[in-house]
């Protein structure tokens, strides 16, 4: 366990951290997509997937700034979220209320990503690493745009998940 002396190091430590998220990401997304029933939220989950690729990019990016190597920690939070997700889509569930199930799952994924994006990008700004801070800021735009899309989704999913 490395020791956080500095803003700097705390930067550092966290983006190990979703890097590590984002990796694991693009292992659960697809499950997700073929477990959708609904067209709409199997290409929002494709889509994503293609997102999650560049955003694993520009974390890398990221890292160039702290002058030190881009490698992951395990990310235990996204673990969990994705072990959480995994048990639900076991569940024997008629298929528009596994919709509605996993939008609620990806969701609270989401929602985690935009809060450490969030950090992490108050932290690039305050450590003067404005190539992170951009980076960091379109993964962040991404996030953000994703949840308000299946927001969007879950309209009309949680609608036919009370039939």
């Amino acid at each position: 366990m490395s020791k956080l002396k500095t803003l700097a190091d705390a930067f550092y430590d966290e983006l190990q951290d979703m890097y590590s998220a984002e990796k694991q990401l693009l292992k659960a997304i697809p499950k997700m997509a073929k477990k959708a029933s609904c067209e709409k939220l199997t290409a929002a989950f494709e889509e994503h997937l293609e997102q999650t690729k560049k955003q694993v990019e520009r974390v890398e990016q990221a890292f160039e700034e702290t002058g030190k190597a881009a490698k992951s920690k395990t990310c235990e939070a996204m673990k969990g979220l994705i072990t959480e997700a995994e048990s639900m889509m076991k569940e024997e569930a008629d298929p528009e209320v596994m919709d509605a199930i996993l939008i609620a799952l990806a969701q609270k994924v989401e929602h985690y990503e935009i809060a450490t994006y969030g950090t992490l990008c108050t932290w690039a700004d305050q450590l003067g690493y404005s190539q992170a801070k951009q980076c960091l800021g379109e993964n962040l735009d991404e996030e953000e745009k994703t949840d308000e899309g299946l927001t969007k989704l879950s309209k009309a999913a949680n609608k036919a998940a009370m039939a």
